[in-house]
């Protein structure tokens, strides 16, 4: 074997390690929507009687929903969108964006959209731990009725169990996952496999003139059921959301070799069940497992749900750590669980807060027949926002013509847009809450980030050009001493107001001072020698600016230890201090943002985290110096 071939041996050996990783994180959501989906078709708020007619239609919804949605859209088209290896839609916000002037019209609608559909991935996050765990911990009523009243109390407890671990971090348990959820596709395909010996008749719902023909025969009774169909691609949004973290090859090799064929199989076994015992709908999944193995197979299916939760909860983890980066949302506590990985974080703000969410879901809706009313409006609305962003990008980056991607994206966004509207039937019974939440947390981004705009341009207003100040230095109106002064700026331009404070109250400088700007880049990370540049301006003054990608942390006293050999700056932080702003801001009727807009900017901006911990600036080596700034 030559080294070519060893090459591609290792190659592919790391895609399968890694396609099974994916099992856990990426599939889990997905994985665990047998539990409920085609229940809720026949036994939900929309349902239909189950005919034999009507089992053969809904399930070839079911699959083409899956072939078109899931694997053509998301397997074949959106994950080619990969910005530098990173998935998810903020960073196809920022794919779709980059060349873009600041300001431009175009460029303000594509983020609105990408923030929108992030926004609404929140709501998500609090509704798909509540309802998987829910429809597992259900299994002991098919079990045993008489413990229908601990369901609740049972899944309030495993959910409080699996947030208050969080801060423990996945690194530990993170190897477990792939192979529990590789024994439970086994099962779902092997229970799939059963039930199709039983009536192999439902193989025939391959063919999409049995989906033709329900609709056909229920009208618009059959097109509010695409609201329970829709529950079959839970978790669809984590195939993109997760690229970064396992690659592409191994997420398409982990859907089309496993993930898929188990699906299939377990959904058409269950399609067969209800051929021949229609009054199976209440619980098809379950009832298609021998009675022997009931409670095996909710222990499983629990502790499915439970690694399927741990997903998305790592996920609203990493997108708030994106959102953060890229300017939309204040900063905010980040805890690394693992010194390996740098995708495993824990959030402490966002824990709490998908905590309480879920745990109010649960005790509100009681079943996750009552939840999955909930469940669609927000994730069908996330989709629609994907394939808008991808198919700009794919005009404006893969150069596809117009032609192209209209016969590409237009019918993706159509189906997008169908179930959407199915699931807009839903928002009086639930759907308006992950609506209320994802709109709640849209309000809070576009005004954090807009709010920043706007305190920006008010320093710069108030600012002097830095070769007035040089001029004004050389005749000697202020006295220099020892060290160097780092003074963290906003603006590449200009000088700092906290310059022009510690020179109005102490009437010295440094004999060496850095005017430091962090800019956080649409990329998931910037190269190590292209992190800082640093600009001589005489006088003893340096400009420097230090670049961080979005899933990056920003770590201030080693990119300018870094920028000590690249750039000739030097520093030494034993004799660096620090100079930081700590604005009180004032709202008032000036042009800009609402007043009430202006007051929540206000509580936010109150309420981030320091900035000398988010840059990781010692604090015995840090001045703040405070500033009233008029919004």
């Amino acid at each position: 074997m030559n080294a070519r071939q060893r090459s591609h041996g290792d190659s592919r050996g790391q895609d399968l390690a890694r396609a099974v990783g994916a099992l856990g994180v990426v599939y889990g959501d997905i994985g665990t929507s047998p539990l409920y989906a085609l229940r809720e078709c026949f036994h939900g708020s929309h349902a239909v009687a189950p005919t034999p007619d009507n089992v053969l239609g809904v399930v070839s919804l079911l699959f083409w929903s899956l072939m078109i949605v899931v694997t053509i859209k998301y397997v074949g088209i959106i994950l080619r969108a990969d910005n530098r290896g990173e998935g998810g839609i903020l960073a196809l916000t920022a794919l779709s964006i980059r060349g873009l002037r600041r300001g431009a019209r175009q460029r303000w609608w594509l983020v609105a959209i990408g923030i929108f559909g992030a926004a609404l991935f929140y709501g998500d996050g609090m509704i798909t731990p509540a309802i998987s765990v829910l429809s597992a911990v259900e299994g002991l009523e098919v079990a045993a009725p008489f413990l229908e009243p601990y369901v609740v109390p049972t899944t309030v407890t495993i959910l409080i169990a699996l947030f208050l671990v969080q801060y423990h971090g996945t690194a530990r348990v993170g190897a477990w996952f792939g192979p529990v959820m590789l024994f439970w596709f086994a099962t779902l395909a092997v229970l799939g496999i059963g039930g199709l010996f039983s009536a192999p008749a439902i193989l025939g719902a391959v063919n999409p003139a049995y989906a033709v023909a329900f609709f056909a025969e229920n009208h618009w009774h059959g097109f509010f059921v695409l609201g329970a169909v829709f529950l079959v691609m839970t978790g669809s949004e984590a195939l993109y959301a997760d690229m970064g973290h396992f690659g592409r090859r191994p997420i398409r090799l982990a859907w089309l070799t496993l993930v898929m064929p188990s699906l299939l199989l377990n959904y058409f076994g269950q399609g067969a069940l209800l051929l021949n015992d229609p009054a199976a709908a209440e619980s098809p999944f379950y009832l298609l497992a021998p009675s022997w193995a009931l409670y095996p197979m909710v222990g499983l299916a629990t502790l499915a749900t439970v690694i399927a939760s741990q997903a998305v909860i790592s996920g609203v983890f990493s997108l708030t750590r994106q959102a953060i980066q890229l300017g939309y949302t204040p900063r905010v506590g980040v805890v690394h669980t693992s010194a390996q990985a740098i995708g495993q974080i824990y959030i402490p703000a966002a824990n709490t807060a998908l905590l309480v969410g879920v745990v109010m879901l649960v005790l509100g809706f009681q079943s996750s027949s009552n939840l999955a009313s909930a469940y669609g409006v927000a994730v069908a609305a996330t989709m629609v926002s994907t394939t808008a962003l991808a198919s700009v990008v794919a005009y404006r980056r893969w150069h596809w013509g117009a032609w192209v991607v209209g016969l590409v994206f237009l019918p993706l966004v159509l189906i997008d847009a169908a179930f959407l509207s199915a699931n807009a039937t839903k928002f009086l019974e639930g759907g308006w809450f992950p609506m209320l939440v994802g709109a709640v947390i849209f309000t809070l981004m576009t005004t954090w980030q807009r709010g920043r705009e706007i305190l920006s341009r008010r320093l710069r207003e108030a600012s002097i050009s830095l070769p007035a100040l040089i001029e004004r230095l050389e005749e000697g109106s202020a006295g220099r001493v020892s060290g160097t002064a780092v003074f963290l700026t906003s603006s590449p331009e200009g000088v700092p107001h906290t310059l022009l404070h510690n020179l109005k109250h102490n009437k010295v400088l440094h004999e060496r001072v850095i005017l430091l700007t962090v800019l956080n880049e649409d990329v998931p990370r910037i190269p190590p020698e292209e992190r800082t540049t640093a600009e001589a301006l005489g006088n003893g003054f340096y400009r420097v600016t230090a670049r961080f990608g979005f899933i990056e942390d920003p770590d201030v006293p080693a990119a300018l230890a870094a920028c000590q050999g690249a750039c000739r700056v030097g520093l030494d932080v034993a004799d660096t201090t620090f100079f930081l702003g700590r604005e009180t801001l004032i709202p008032t009727p000036r042009p800009g943002m609402a007043i009430w807009r202006e007051k929540l900017f206000v509580a936010m901006s109150r309420n981030a985290s320091r900035a000398m911990d988010f840059f990781r600036i010692p604090t015995d080596r840090v001045i703040e110096l405070g500033t009233q700034v008029e919004l």
